[in-house]
């Protein structure tokens, strides 16, 4: 596997997780569980933890809030002091340690420590966003193709996503693939707003479910990644028809390992994992794994990491994949 990758991942104080550690991640890693486990919390950790720097590490925070309430405002307009500080205290506390490149971030009484690189910086709340005013206030956020959610399947979002596509010369690509799994003559953006060719004529994209807005954002997003890139993907399922899964699944895999990326990404969909080991097995591909989360009998924060042998083993024996 890529050296790049996450392999493994140790996780404390960060939500609503204590002490937890996952080791054994591959190219493409689906997290299942119950509701409310944890599944995104999880995601979000490995997220932050491809960050380098506190500025970095506080702009994907950002992003993670962005996407998480909507804040689309934060876009277009420039960072205030309250914007920051309020995100600092929203995260108290927050602490992660990775063994893949060393990041250790605690925050406590104010003081936020910074390990990185075996390199320590430590900033007060003041310093901080006196820090942060020089190094992302002057800088609009950009939308971000490396963590998707349901909030970024919007207009402004996909718009952008399909002009990238267009100016990577990747839109052609993403039509081929909307032709054969939707039937659809292709998309393209007229007048700021995407649109959808069906029969010879254009409709906003808007007037389409959700499903499809998933498979645009997905798909093109990977197409624009670069190799050694990770992508996160919150709920992949969500709109997908349980009839296109498979083929959906097929080109997740199939890209992710064209363009060497590290996929991460959370379902509670059982037809969603049964597809998705189905898939792995036809391909042959066994850079994959499952993580199930749940609560052990101790009532704490669990998980089984399956690779792809055990998986298919679990699957075939017709195993609760929902969590436990």
């Amino acid at each position: 596997m890529n050296e790049h990758f996450i392999k493994n991942i140790e996780i404390r104080n960060f939500k609503c997780f204590n002490s937890f550690k996952v080791d054994g991640l591959k190219r493409v890693n689906l997290i299942g569980g119950k509701n409310n486990v944890g599944k995104t919390a999880f995601m979000e950790a490995c997220y932050l933890q491809t960050s380098k720097d506190v500025s970095s590490i506080y702009n994907k925070l950002l992003e993670i809030n962005t996407h998480r309430d909507a804040i689309n405002q934060l876009l277009d307009t420039k960072y205030r002091k309250d914007n920051i500080r309020d995100l600092i205290l929203k995260n108290k506390y927050l602490s992660i340690l990775s063994n893949f490149n060393n990041i250790y971030i605690f925050e406590k009484n104010g003081i936020l420590t910074i390990h990185t690189f075996k390199k320590k910086s430590e900033y007060n709340l003041s310093d901080l966003i006196t820090f942060l005013d020089v190094n992302i206030y002057n800088t609009k956020i950009k939308n971000s193709i490396s963590f998707i959610s349901q909030n970024s399947n919007d207009n402004h979002h996909l718009n952008t996503i399909i002009d990238n596509a267009k100016l990577e010369n990747k839109l052609n690509l993403l039509n081929k693939h909307l032709q054969e799994i939707f039937n659809i003559e292709g998309i393209d953006t007229i007048k700021y707003k995407p649109y959808i060719k069906v029969d010879n004529k254009y409709k906003e994209l808007s007037q389409f479910g959700q499903g499809i807005k998933t498979f645009i954002n997905i798909i093109s997003s990977m197409l624009l990644l670069n190799n050694n890139d990770i992508i996160f993907i919150d709920e992949i399922e969500n709109g997908i028809h349980y009839s296109i899964l498979d083929r959906f699944w097929e080109l997740i895999l199939t890209i992710s390992k064209q363009q060497n990326i590290q996929l991460f990404a959370t379902t509670h969909s059982k037809e969603c994992i049964e597809s998705y080991a189905k898939v792995a097995k036809k391909l042959e591909d066994e850079e994959i794994t499952f993580i199930e989360l749940g609560q052990n009998k101790y009532n704490k924060l669990d998980s089984t990491v399956m690779d792809s042998e055990m998986f298919q083993r679990f699957i075939k024996l017709g195993n609760e994949v929902r969590g436990w």
